[in-house]
């Protein structure tokens, strides 16, 4: 369990801001399915928030059903930042979270992500300036450092909890690294962390099965866990790690589950986007829900060739029913 402010985190697992992926629906199928503590908006721009952008504002849309809820803002400017923090503070976000992590160059270009990590003054001014501005609850994300020479991450942990941030989380590559190579080899640095720090630090990367989950928090003294890419292929990840914390045992969706799932999830993006930006999701979203099914791939191949959602529906539908006859047969 892990207390932030009012909000009291148990069990300890978070969902990590994903860009394109921890949309409103995604987050809500996820909070249905159990087991996860936060869930978190994908990372918006602090000067999109400020400026108005209505794209951006939409995105910032949530469902009381998904609290206690994170919003995670980046960028360079302190000012903008704080604007940003106060808008998500009026929206009723449980928790506004600082991106000082993120890798991608669009974002690392504008020096904001992990390029604060290379400008430590400017990242201690923006958490005091958001800090000062702000009622609800503050964390931090971020990384290692900026390539394996420029480690800093113990630094930027004690000036986050020196300047009143109540969690960080961290993952465990570099910026450099992306996410390539093996995270869970770096986890002895999120130990670090853990024994510097007297804040809640909440270990990410590499979390893909619910064991992992168990040997991140056994392995470093974390106070808690943040999934991301591991929760696109797996959504009841969160239900599988908590009921290993329970000592329970874990139990793996059925094919029934999986497309009702799949199925409910498509036809809300279907509603709800633009058909060409529909057809370019469901695509990335079929990818990882196939993961391990029986002639996934088949699937997967089927679907490049498929020109309007309706037709992409019936063949996603199709699919999981002969998926289910050939099971019974």
């Amino acid at each position: 369990m892990v207390q932030l402010g009012p909000h009291r985190i148990a069990p300890p697992l978070w969902l990590a801001p994903m860009a394109g992926v921890t949309d409103r629906d995604f987050r809500l199928i996820v909070r249905r399915i159990g087991g996860v503590g936060v869930v978190s908006m994908e990372f918006l721009s602090s000067k999109a928030i400020v400026n108005g952008n209505k794209k951006t504002r939409e995105l910032m849309y949530f469902s009381p059903e998904e609290r206690p809820l994170a919003i995670q803002i980046y960028g360079s400017d302190p000012v903008a930042m704080r604007e940003a923090a106060l808008v998500v503070q009026e929206l009723g976000a449980d928790i506004c979270d600082i991106n000082m992590g993120c890798p991608a160059n669009k974002v690392l270009k504008g020096c904001a992500g992990a390029a604060l990590m290379g400008d430590l003054k400017l990242a201690e001014t923006i958490i005091r300036t958001v800090r000062n501005a702000i009622s609800i609850p503050l964390t931090v994300k971020f990384r290692l450092g900026l390539d394996n020479d420029r480690r800093n991450y113990l630094e930027l942990g004690r000036i986050c909890e020196a300047n009143g941030v109540q969690a960080v989380a961290m993952h465990a590559r570099t910026a450099r690294e992306m996410f390539s190579g093996a995270a869970d080899s770096s986890w002895h640095h999120l130990a670090r962390l853990k024994e510097s720090l007297s804040i809640p630090v909440i270990g990410n990367g590499d979390v893909r099965e619910p064991d992992d989950a168990l040997r991140l928090l056994a392995e470093t003294g974390c106070d808690g866990v943040m999934v991301g890419r591991g929760a696109t292929r797996n959504p009841w990840i969160f239900r599988q790690i908590a009921a290993r914390l329970a000592g329970s045992g874990v139990s793996e969706p059925t094919l029934e589950d999986r497309r009702e799932l799949v199925l409910s999830h498509f036809r809300l993006v279907a509603e709800r986007e633009p058909s060409t930006f529909a057809l370019h999701k469901l695509r990335k979203f079929t990818g990882w829900y196939t993961h391990g099914l029986p002639n996934g791939r088949h699937l997967r191949q089927a679907i490049n060739q498929i020109p309007d959602v309706p037709s992409f529906l019936a063949t996603v539908e199709a699919f999981f029913d002969g998926t289910a006859v050939e099971q019974a047969a």
